[in-house]
């Protein structure tokens, strides 16, 4: 009754706060003999981490890991895991505790602290403890291992996401316009070079004044075989959903078209199929790579809204911990659209419930891949 582990093989228990000495992952049910340092992890933690831009918290976290547990040298000497937990550690080294003693019994609108409050009885104030987003840094070291597990049993597999909506204003919505090739060259893993240019000076603006916007972000896999999923309670895109829907402050989540589809009509949003080459295609993938809980081979695909950071400048009503009504400033280090890092986050959550599907689908069928047609 924890509530900190998710997945089912490929489980994955978060631990750690926002202000204490670490925060970290345990990672249970990883298959032996894959490849792992820490070198492997720290590549996708270096896209999540703060204070790389004017646009994020300047707090200073290197979050470089530390692997403790569930890897060894191999006959050949190359650093494998070895089929027992994989701990993983991050040290928090630049927290500013000071920043919150003005506003230590009062409640944040728009934060967990009242509910967590009325939950547990206690809370740590300190940037929200276990509420904070920089738990997520373990989610995100954690997803590098589970891209570990699907390359080692499918080959490539791509996983991706990118800010599409940031605020009111969207990139364009036909993904032909779209350049993945560009998210690394903005700020906002935008995959639109003047859509970012414009988000720029918008984010300037609510920036200077104190204030936050929401974002929609969009992630997707490629190179996922058709077959993995299962009916009603093991669907990949109720799993995924769940996934994504987990990370803090998302309060949104869509499945391929998502909610467009209800605008369509049956002929307009069936994926139709054909046989090329011998394999069937499909004409479109309104269904997001999922049909019936089961993927189909497609792209999979996943958008989730992140809400406005509630950590603002604005003088905004509350009440304290001794039930009078007052006001509160929320001052320190807090990004201004805190769905800028969530993309590897997103990311990270893709590839953790598709590496768990992977090795049900494996435990279930002994494969690892769809049958083709006429088997």
């Amino acid at each position: 009754m924890s509530h900190n582990t998710f997945g089912h093989l490929f489980r994955v228990t978060t631990w750690g706060e926002s202000h204490g000495p670490a925060l970290g992952c345990v990672v249970d049910g990883c298959p032996s003999g894959i490849p792992l340092t820490e070198e492997d992890i720290q590549v996708w933690m270096e896209k999540r981490k703060p204070g790389q831009n004017k646009y994020t918290t300047q707090r200073r976290e290197p979050d470089q890991v530390r692997i403790l547990s569930g890897v060894f040298p191999n006959a050949e000497g190359v650093q494998v895991t070895t089929g027992t937990p994989i701990s993983l550690m991050i040290e928090n080294v630049d927290q500013r505790s000071k920043d919150y003693g003005d506003i230590k019994n009062k409640f944040r609108p728009g934060h967990a602290d009242y509910a967590y409050y009325a939950k547990y009885g206690i809370r740590d104030y300190r940037g929200g403890g276990r509420q904070s987003a920089r738990e997520t840094a373990a989610r995100v070291a954690a997803g590098a291992i589970a891209r570990k597990v699907l390359e080692s049993v499918l080959g490539e597999v791509t996983i991706r996401g990118a800010l599409v909506q940031m605020g009111p204003h969207k990139v364009p919505k036909s993904r032909t316009k779209w350049d993945w090739g560009v998210i690394n060259d903005n700020p906002f893993w935008c995959p639109h070079a003047e859509t970012a240019d414009k988000w720029a000076d918008y984010l300037d603006g609510i920036r200077k004044a104190g204030s936050s916007c929401g974002a929609v972000i969009e992630v997707q896999a490629s190179g996922i075989p058709a077959g993995l999923g299962a009916p009603i309670y093991g669907k990949v895109d109720a799993e995924l959903a769940g996934a994504l829907m987990s990370i803090n402050a998302v309060k949104g989540v869509e499945i391929g078209d998502g909610m467009e589809a209800a605008k369509l009509t049956g002929e307009k949003n069936a994926d139709q199929m054909r046989m090329k080459n011998g394999e069937p295609i499909f004409k479109s993938n309104h269904a997001g790579g999922v049909q019936g809980g089961i993927s189909t081979g497609q792209d999979i695909v996943a958008r989730f809204a992140v809400k406005p950071t509630s950590s603002i400048l604005t003088p905004r009503d509350t009440v304290d911990l001794s039930g009078d009504e007052t006001d509160i400033v929320t001052k320190g280090r807090h990004d201004p659209c805190v769905g800028i890092r969530a993309v590897p986050v997103g990311e990270a959550m893709m590839a953790c419930v598709l590496a768990d599907q992977l090795l049900r689908h494996r435990a279930q069928t002994g494969r690892h891949d769809g049958l083709p047609l006429g088997d």
